[in-house]
């Protein structure tokens, strides 16, 4: 599972897996803290040319990696990449699946890791950490190991996407495109196409149900995906004023008519038994294996990451594909059916009291060197914020290949909310998820979900212990 937290991303036009356009966005959450740009001269060594940050030999880095969909191996694959310029240089890689629990502790003793990948279910609040941050504007002052200044080798909108109050904290390394994805061998060997509207999945899920399979599947940890989707729809169909609202707790943003309408007829998917039954009880990875393994269910919404997380449990010869989010009536969309939900993920930041601040903007650098860049995207099977690294056939990945091909086509079109998970700023993440999977369920009515997604916005509006953002999508 990749991470469901992240910032708040504006794409514009998106270009990325076949050096195709940009992502262009930006945060300003209103939390500041003590600029700490100045830790990068973590040692004693004089920075230069060939050693920006003065990287001290014979010390060690210690970075602590999400061990999510994308593992943590290549960022030991950075490290070899980075131990060719610094031989006497060492690089720890540590996995974690508990960020929040076995970091906020070494924040608070003033002994954090030198990298951190601040991701997944139990990322750290960007509040709590947010004034023990150093900035990346050193390295991205500096050159890729290429000799490119990095600012120029990376996608635009990158540095915006990263930026806290002024204040250049994260720095993405994946672009992450959520939509869904299929076998183009079962629906070639079937006849199916893919759905554009609900009324269209509705009719696929007739023609599912007469083999015996499902449309659709869900797992108790990832219903949120499918909340994912019904604001990407909403916001196709209505404008990105009606996810935008949503996420800036503007009080009956829940009710919004196109926002109804989408969730009426996601109603009549749940209702009509289009979904493989017990997902609120089954666990994620498994519930994705029902449909890229036993292909019992035709549909998955999720990240672009799907491929590499379940590479040991899908069919041989399935042809992953990826498909854009539905919508309710094509033609008065007021967003193109073709775009996507795009945007950097993977969020990097650099604790100003590690012991090797040096030590990891160097191997933030080596991570974004076209050999670390390519290796990820060709063992991961998604592509990183480095231009150029990914090649037109995707490696020979159909699912690479068509995302590449979704991104094209979305173009100036492309947006990103899903992402931001607001709902994980603000602490209600963890009740949305109870209300989606008693929906997916079909115990919760429609008004009972607006109801329960309406009260956990106000209850987020109202907790001054958390600064507002403001989000545009």
């Amino acid at each position: 599972m990749a991470q469901l937290v992240s910032r708040r991303y504006i794409a514009a036009a998106v270009a990325a897996l076949l050096a195709l356009g940009a992502v262009s966005s930006c945060a300003s959450p209103a939390p500041s803290g003590t600029d700490s740009a100045s830790a990068a001269a973590s040692s004693s060594v004089t920075a230069s040319a060939d050693n920006p940050f003065g990287l001290k030999d014979g010390s060690v880095i210690d970075a602590v990696v999400f061990d999510g969909g994308y593992k943590t191996d290549y960022v030991d694959f950075a490290g070899q990449v980075l131990q060719k310029k610094f031989p006497g240089v060492t690089v720890n890689v540590t996995a974690s699946t508990e960020i929040s629990a076995e970091m906020q502790p070494r924040f608070v003793g003033g002994n954090p890791p030198d990298l951190l990948d601040n991701q997944g279910a139990q990322t750290i609040p960007m509040t709590s950490i947010i004034s023990q941050l150093a900035t990346w504007d050193n390295l991205w002052a500096a050159n890729t190991y290429e000799g490119v200044p990095i600012k120029d080798a990376v996608l635009s909108g990158v540095k915006e996407t990263g930026t806290y109050d002024g204040r250049f904290l994260v720095m993405p390394y994946v672009m992450t495109v959520w939509a869904f994805y299929y076998s183009q061998s079962l629906f070639d060997a079937n006849g199916w196409t893919p759905p554009k509207t609900w009324d269209d999945a509705l009719t696929l899920c007739d023609q599912a149900k007469a083999k015996d399979l499902y449309l659709f599947t869900w797992g108790k940890e990832a219903a949120s995906y499918w909340k994912y989707l019904a604001m990407d729809s909403a916001n196709k169909q209505g404008g990105s004023d009606v996810t935008q609202n949503i996420i800036n707790l503007k009080p009956g943003a829940w009710s919004d008519p196109t926002m109804k309408a989408v969730l009426d007829k996601f109603k009549a998917v749940v209702d009509k038994g289009c979904f493989i039954p017990g997902g609120a009880g089954t666990q994620f990875t498994q519930a994705q294996a029902q449909w890229s393994n036993d292909q019992k269910a035709l549909m998955y919404f999720t990240g672009s990451w799907i491929e590499n997380e379940m590479a040991k449990a899908t069919a041989d010869n399935f042809k992953m594909t990826a498909w854009p989010a539905l919508v309710l009536d094509e033609a008065t969309a007021k967003v193109p059916f073709a775009a996507v939900d795009a945007g950097a993920s993977e969020n990097f930041v650099l604790p100003a009291q590690g012991a090797n601040v040096a030590g990891a903007q160097e191997l933030m650098r080596a991570m974004l060197s076209k050999e670390a860049a390519s290796n990820f995207a060709k063992s991961r099977l998604a592509p990183t914020i480095v231009k150029d690294t990914v090649p037109a056939d995707g490696f020979g990945s159909t699912a690479l290949a068509s995302t590449s091909a979704l991104l094209e086509t979305s173009g100036d079109n492309t947006f990103t909310w899903a992402a931001t998970n607001y709902d994980n700023y603000y602490g209600i993440a963890t009740d949305s998820l109870v209300l989606w999977n008693s929906f997916l369920s079909g115990e919760k009515s429609v008004d009972d979900l607006i109801k329960g997604e309406e009260d956990l916005n106000a209850k987020a509006a109202a907790n001054t212990d958390i600064p507002k953002m403001t989000w545009n999508v």
